[in-house]
Order: structure tokens, then sequence, then C-alpha cells
């Protein structure tokens, strides 16, 4: 069950503490020039679009940059979208359209230039179909649809329909199932839904920048049985991301490599379907099916509906075993929930975003909470009344007679196992020397960016992100698993502790499903199909993968800068 819980250092705070006085003394001090760095003159650099690095937003005050850092800019092109033309000739985005398909149906897809209102500023961004998110895409389990996808954007692109087990060759991952589609070129996709639940769609070529810059979109996949949930008076779709701005604007990407590879690019500026606050109104009484999906870069939120009874009913490709309320439901990149959520007294309810941060530089703790969105509750009782069924915990028979099958296979042997870490290459020295003293304590989740000029300075480039077989030896794209249609794998991943700044790690598999069966050794209690599972900092997660689709499939860290920096695999499924 996501439920969130805030690690506290205990013991180890007194030491944390003198930890971030060492470390703002040598911010302070000072040391060697950064190595493999441009300086100030880089900083004048621009890009087709006057695109110029600056020093990132800082989320908190900070003490003196080390002077070997002074006007350090990461040593790649920076970059913002370039339409070719006067921003302001582009169309306005508009909210996003809700088309309804069949099986058969053909839906044309575009990925082209927009000009976004969020707040009282004006940017230009990408969209799909000019909308804001994309096409919220809904069909009939076991459906099959065309989708003409068209690439009117600067750079190549791909569409990866994700958590979908479609055939291999429409995956949508540039370099493995297909070439990137170019500017002014068309690609096919042949999108097949075999699963009800929620899922989503986005690039897989350069998502740090394409996927922040606005091309997603949800699907739903509604099952035949029409009481597959409990019965909700209304539904919603949230789509939560964030987006980095400051007083010049959008902040630049990294034109040849992406750049914030250390923690993942934090945005300031909190999103829900692309505005920064979301609002409903609904009578008293009312069930809302909320629907979530967290397409950040980085960004884990936290979500509290204040006030509101909350039921998780399903995950990212299935539903629960067993329905259960809880207070707060965790979502890493990639990863989806369905939450039913009752309203039962008139006012206002909070959807809240409360987290603990931390300030490395000075070694504390402090909370924080976003609000992100408000629903207003009429004093009207609804006029069907749900709250029966919604005091009632559902158990899903057709969720636990499909797991039933695998039951048999929870404790047999571990089949592989992987570890996560990463490789510090040409970055600066003080940096280096800076990130080994802050290793007395790592959070399991790192909530915010704490040391925004470290993340900016690191690239694709100067760091890499690791998934290494701890059997073999071997990383990345050296990764040779092959499986045959029908196997099923006991697959073991820890997320080391003691490596260059550890995260955690949103970890996504394409194109198959599995159960997570067990975190750090205690066994979960109540199952849901996954396809994104996020692992903390020193935890090692088994789980149990059922290796149903034929094809070449990636696995990976879906912090877009982490897979920009290296951290994925391919695995062969062979036809059974």
């Amino acid at each position: 069950m996501p439920r969130g819980t805030i690690s506290r250092p205990g013991g180890r705070l007194a030491r944390r503490l003198a930890a971030g006085a060492v470390f703002q003394a040598v911010l302070w001090l000072g040391g060697a020039p950064a190595s493999g760095q441009q300086h100030a003159g880089h900083m004048m650099a621009t890009d087709s679009m006057g695109a110029v690095w600056r020093m990132p937003p800082q989320p908190i005050p900070m003490p003196m940059m080390l002077p070997g850092l002074m006007g350090a800019v990461p040593a790649v092109t920076p970059y913002l979208p370039d339409p070719g033309h006067d921003p302001a000739m582009l169309p306005e985005a508009v909210l996003r359209e809700v088309v309804e398909m069949a099986d058969g149906d053909t839906l044309r897809l575009e990925a082209g230039f927009v000009r976004r209102t969020i707040g009282m500023r004006t940017f230009t961004m990408y969209g799909f179909n000019g909308q804001y998110p994309g096409p919220l895409i809904r069909v009939p389990q076991g459906a099959e649809i065309i989708v003409l996808f068209t690439n009117h954007i600067d750079l190549p692109t791909a569409v990866h329909w994700h958590g979908l087990r479609l055939e291999n060759e429409f995956d949508g991952v540039p370099g493995l199932t297909q070439d990137p589609v170019e500017p002014g070129e068309s690609f096919m996709y042949r999108v097949y839904f075999p699963d009800a639940g929620l899922y989503w769609y986005h690039p897989h070529h350069r998502e740090d920048i394409q996927q922040d810059l606005g091309l997603y979109g949800n699907m739903v996949v509604d099952a035949p049985a029409p009481d597959y949930y409990g019965p909700a008076n209304g539904e919603d779709f949230l789509m939560l991301d964030d987006l980095l701005v400051d007083e010049g604007g959008l902040f630049p990407w990294g034109r040849e490599a992406a750049v914030q590879t250390l923690m993942g690019r934090f945005g300031n500026q909190l999103l829900v379907n692309g505005e920064p606050r979301w609002e409903a109104t609904v009578r008293r009484g009312e069930v809302r099916r909320l629907y979530l999906t967290n397409v950040a870069n980085t960004r884990t939120f936290n979500l509290v509906l204040e006030g509101a009874e909350m039921k998780l009913v399903g995950a990212d490709v299935s539903k629960f075993e067993r329905e259960s309320f809880v207070s707060n439901v965790v979502l890493a990149p990639a990863q989806r929930y369905i939450v039913d959520a009752r309203f039962d007294e008139p006012g206002t309810y909070a959807l809240l975003n409360p987290i603990q941060a931390i300030d490395h530089f000075n070694g504390r703790f402090y909370p924080q909470t976003d609000t992100l969105g408000i629903v207003t509750v009429l004093d009207e009782p609804v006029a069907e009344d749900h709250g029966d069924a919604f005091a009632t915990l559902r158990e899903h028979a057709d969720v636990i007679e499909d797991i039933d099958r695998y039951r048999a296979e929870f404790n047999r042997p571990v089949d592989h196992e992987i570890e996560l870490t990463a490789r510090v290459g040409d970055l600066p020295s003080d940096i280096v020397a800076v990130m080994a003293i802050d290793t007395l304590y790592f959070p399991p989740v790192e909530w915010t960016d704490a040391m925004p000029m470290m993340n900016y300075l690191s690239t694709s480039e100067n760091l890499t992100w690791i998934m290494r077989d701890t059997r073999t030896g071997k990383e990345n794209g050296d990764i040779d698993w092959r499986f045959t249609e029908g196997d099923i794998l006991k697959i073991r991943i820890h997320n080391l502790r003691r490596s260059f700044h550890p995260m955690q790690h949103p970890i996504h598999i394409h194109g198959q499903r599995f159960l997570i069966l067990s975190r750090d050794g205690v066994p979960s209690d109540n199952l849901a199909w996954k396809d994104t599972m996020v692992i903390p900092v020193g935890s090692t997660f088994d789980i149990l993968l059922e290796a149903s689709n034929s094809g070449r499939w990636m696995a990976h860290c879906h912090i877009a800068e982490h897979l920009e920096a290296g951290m994925s695999m391919v695995f062969t499924v062979d036809p059974g």
C-alpha cells in the first residue's frame, strides 16, 4: 500500500547538523577550479531562441558558492523550444478533450508548438493536438486502435504508450523498437489495450525536454463489467507535474546532453493538468473517483486531500486485491493510482502536497506544504448517495484469482539481481569534495532539489546512473537478459545507500507486468499488478515478473535525467 512515510534521522541528526556545518564551511572557503566546466565566458552562449545559462532558482537562501564554481555553467548549449517564427503567432493551447474510441478506430495525434499561459506568464511549449495535457483517450478493454502520429516540433521524437502490453514494434522507443520520428515526419502506431486501468503516453526521446514541455496525456481502459470499480458520482483525471521557471522565463534545458542529472529537474511551479491549481465543485455526500498520474521529470508527490476520506482502489495495471482507506498517496514519476474520495460536509477541501524537505547546506529538516487544488462542496445533497458502498472495503476476487496462479512462485530462488548506483565522471572537483562530506545521512526519498547548484552542473556527460547485474557485473546497455514468453522470474533490486548522492529510483519495465513481493524482506500483504515501482535509498525489492509479451524491451529509471544519464537496460522475451 503506497502510504507515505516521512523519514527522520533520529540519533543521526546531531551528526547531520555537524556535517552541514562542515559543508557550509567548505562552501565559504573555496577550492580548486571547477575542472571540465565552462565558466563565465560560456554564460553568454545562446541558442536560436536566445536561451542563456543563468544561476538556477534557489528554493532556500544558500551560503556563498565555492569560488571555484563562481560563474560555472553546464558545458552544453542551453536549449529552449524554437518554433522558427514569432511565438506570439502560435495557437493558444486549450484544455484536453476526451476522445472515446472503439475497437478499430483511428486517432490523428500531432506533437506541435503551442502558446501556454500559466498564471500571468506566457511560454512557448509543446502540446499534443494543441491541448494540455494531450487528449484523454478512453477505450474499452481489449480494443486496438490506430494512431497516426506526426511530429511538428523541432526535435526528433516518438510516442511511448506507458504501461500497455502492446506489440513490441509499437512501444515507441527510438533505437530499440523504431527510428526516431524526425520533424515533419509521421509514424503509424497500432495500440492494443489488454488490461483495464489507467495509463499514459509520452515521448521516449529526450523526454527530459519534451515531456517537461507538455507532451503527455492519459489513457483509461474501461472493463466490460459495470461494477469493476465501486459506484461513484463522477471522475477526475489529475496529471501532476512541475515546471522550472525564473524571472527570465522557462529555465533552459541542455541541447547536446541532459543537465541536472544528479537529482533530476525539479520544477518550482507545481501543476495539475497543466494549471497552477485544480478546482472542482461537488455536492454534499458525493463520491469522486480520482485517477492520479505523476508526469513530472523527477518530483515525487505526497498527496493529502485534507478533510476528506480516501479509499485506495487501483494501481498501475490493476486493482488491488483489497480496497483500503488511506490518509495519503505517494506517487513517484510515472506511477498511477486510482482513489475514491467522499465529501461528507459542505465547505472547501484542499488537495495538498505536504513534505519534509532537507536543507543540505545547513543540515536541517523543514516542513513544506503546497496546495495543488481546492474542492468546493455545496450544501446540496447529491442525488444518488453512495455512502454505504464507499464505507465498504471490497475484496476483488478477480484480482485474487489472477494472482493465485503465481503464488507458488513467490518463494522461489531469486533469478536475477540488480543494484542501483552512480559513477562520477568529470564533475568539478569542488562538487566531488563537498559531496564526499555529505554522506552521513541520505533520506529515503528526496522530495525537493536541496542542492540546485550541484545538480545544475551535473550532465549526462559527467555523471552516469547505473543499473548493474550483480552476478555478471554488466551495467546498463551491456546487460543481456533473455527470457521465453511464459517465463516467471523473481528479480531482486537493491538501491545502494553508499554511492555518490544516492536517490530513490522509480523503475519502469516496458511491455510486461509484475508484482511487488516484498520490501526489505517484509512481504506485501495487498498486491496489485504494476509496471513502475519506486525504490527508496537503501531499500531492496523482490518482484515477480511475468514475461508475457515477446520482443526487446527496456527497463529504466523514470527520472528523465537519470534515464538520459544511462540508467536503462534491455531484455529480450523470445516467443513461446
